[in-house]
């Protein structure tokens, strides 16, 4: 049988086609006889989401089915590998880029109307002329104050693109009619450096809140102000820091440790290795460091600890850490949505991995380990922390270190329950403190009207009568009647510094709290030579 020339090109068209076909399907693991269906698990999967379309009796969001199944996936594996939802996915991203596009403000929704506590020194709104205890009644001439709306419904109201204007209507005290402000939006900066000042005269003090794109051009900047200043030692605070980029941690120990020193090194499954060096570049090579951490340091947190203990460099103070030793990375999903994978785990320069056990995936036990650690007294008690011999590594210059759970501190400093306790951390929860003190301020501003933060910090103090204040606050929220008889010096403390939070920002009001925090007072005593932790924790020992 012989074909006509014209039908040539048609044949050569059905064979590329075929061809495609099975390239498409082919699979080096696949037996010949799975080489034409289309049964694979990701078929499977297609499958029954088009028969629950277009079959199934009631009408089904299958989008919200498809977040259910993806999360129950990633329950099977370990606990860090997490899906994102395409409504999330912005507010995460922003989040670890270190900035996003808005207004400028901190603002609280007081008596159904949105008020400003505070302007983003430099943003947006505050070149505007937008000041604290302004409300924002209006925007481009919709009313957005009210019971029906949400944060999340004003927030989305007052966002746009970059160098689009929102025209506002302002109520402001004082004032015999409403202000109409127009803002331009801009790049507003989401601030991972807390707090930046010195200690003493030679010992500087950064407090890093996470590991996001900016923070180590935050941290950078922050530290050579503080060189300027004649800082040649440095408390880098890392309590409750959950990490970030890992690249960025990296960056930030460069800083500490001499050209060529390993800093970590990752492993995936392939068994792959990566090792991460120390550059020419460290600004900090010679000075003196300490690491402050506890329970809730992870990630990148441990990284920087990690690193610094097993290069002998600088001393680690606190509790010990998280224990997150897996590194992830975000990949996406192709609707607007992510998931962030574990990829491969990372390892200290001596070779430990402080990842926590997670052999039942996802289950209470992982995250109940905080309340373990705590019931076994492991918090006040550096010898309740539980070691394994044959997790023991060695650094260079012959300190014993440990792997399979977190970072142990050189230096041990307990948990003060007075400070710390369930009482304190609920009200900080539920705003309860930040709330208290606005509504106070927003009475009469007047009053700090040209107080200094060099004069606020040693002179102002919070009365009798403001803590009972705070407690009647409280009670009428939570209907309620709790007194604050056991905490009645850390409520004033609380107080005054948020106060200062709102008043003058973050670093004056990080001062405020450090004015008694323990391991504080701990990195001041060794910069000078002591040491009370140790000495006390020797004494039990040898007691014991």
């Amino acid at each position: 049988m012989a074909f006509h020339k014209k039908y040539i090109p048609l044949i050569i068209g059905v064979a590329i086609a075929i061809g495609v076909f099975i390239g498409g399907k082919l699979n080096f693991t696949d037996t010949s006889d799975r080489l034409f269906t289309s049964n694979s698990k990701k078929d499977k999967l297609n499958r029954l989401i088009d028969y629950i379309d277009y079959e199934y009796v009631d009408d089904i969001n299958t989008d919200s089915i498809v977040d259910v199944t993806v999360n129950e996936i990633l329950d099977n594996l370990d606990p860090h590998s997490t899906y994102i939802p395409k409504s999330e996915l912005e507010r995460v991203t922003n989040n670890m880029k270190g900035d996003f596009v808005g207004l400028g403000v901190n603002f609280y929704t007081f008596n159904d109307t949105i008020t400003v506590i505070r302007t983003v020194e430099g943003g947006p709104s505050e070149k505007a002329g937008i000041k604290a205890g302004d409300r924002i009644l209006m925007a481009d001439g919709d009313s957005i104050f009210g019971k029906e709306w949400s944060n999340a419904d004003i927030i989305s109201k007052l966002k746009g693109e970059k160098g689009s204007r929102v025209r506002l209507s302002i109520f402001r005290k004082g004032e015999n009619h409403l202000l109409e402000i127009k803002v331009k939006r801009d790049i507003v900066p989401i601030k991972s450096v807390d707090a930046s000042y010195m200690l003493t005269d030679n010992l500087g003090y950064i407090k890093i809140n996470r590991f996001a794109e900016s923070t180590y051009k935050e941290f950078k900047r922050a530290l050579d102000d503080l060189q300027d200043q004649g800082a040649t030692q440095l408390a880098l605070d890392l309590r409750d820091n959950p990490g970030g980029f890992l690249g960025i941690a990296e960056q930030i120990v460069d800083e500490f440790l001499e050209d060529d020193k390993l800093i970590l090194f990752t492993k995936n499954k392939t068994g792959k290795i990566e090792k991460s060096f120390a550059t020419r570049r460290g600004d900090f090579e010679e000075g003196e460091i300490y690491i402050l951490i506890n329970e809730n340091s992870a990630s990148a947190s441990e990284i920087v600890a990690g690193a610094l203990q097993d290069n002998d460099k600088g001393t680690i103070i606190g509790r010990r850490s998280y224990g997150k030793g897996l590194v992830q990375r975000e990949m996406s999903l192709g609707d607007g949505s992510a998931v962030r994978l574990t990829v491969s785990r990372y390892y200290t320069p001596t070779g430990r991995s402080i990842q926590r056990p997670y052999d039942n995936g996802k289950s209470g036990d992982y995250y109940n380990d905080y309340s373990k650690r705590l019931s076994s007294g492991e918090f006040e008690d550096a010898e309740q922390i539980k070691i394994s011999d044959s997790l023991k590594f060695t650094t260079p210059k012959g300190k014993v270190v440990y792997g399979g759970g977190g970072i142990i501190p050189d230096i041990f400093v307990p948990l003060n329950t007075t400070v710390q306790n369930e009482t304190i951390n609920y009200l900080k929860r539920r705003e309860y403190i930040s709330n208290f003190v606005f509504e106070e301020l927003d009475k009469d501003r007047s009053i700090y009207d040209g107080v200094a933060a060099d004069d606020f910090v040693p002179n102002f103090e919070v009365s009798d009568d403001i803590v009972i204040k705070f407690q009647d606050f409280v009670n009428f929220k939570e209907r309620t009647n709790i007194t604050f008889v056991a905490y009645h010096d850390q409520i004033k403390r609380l107080i005054k510094s948020e106060l200062a939070q709102q008043l003058y920002g973050s670093t004056i009001a990080e001062k405020i709290l450090n004015e008694t925090d323990d391991m504080i007072e701990e990195v001041i005593l060794l910069s000078r030579g002591d040491n009370y932790f140790e000495v006390n924790l020797s004494a039990k020992k040898n007691k014991d």
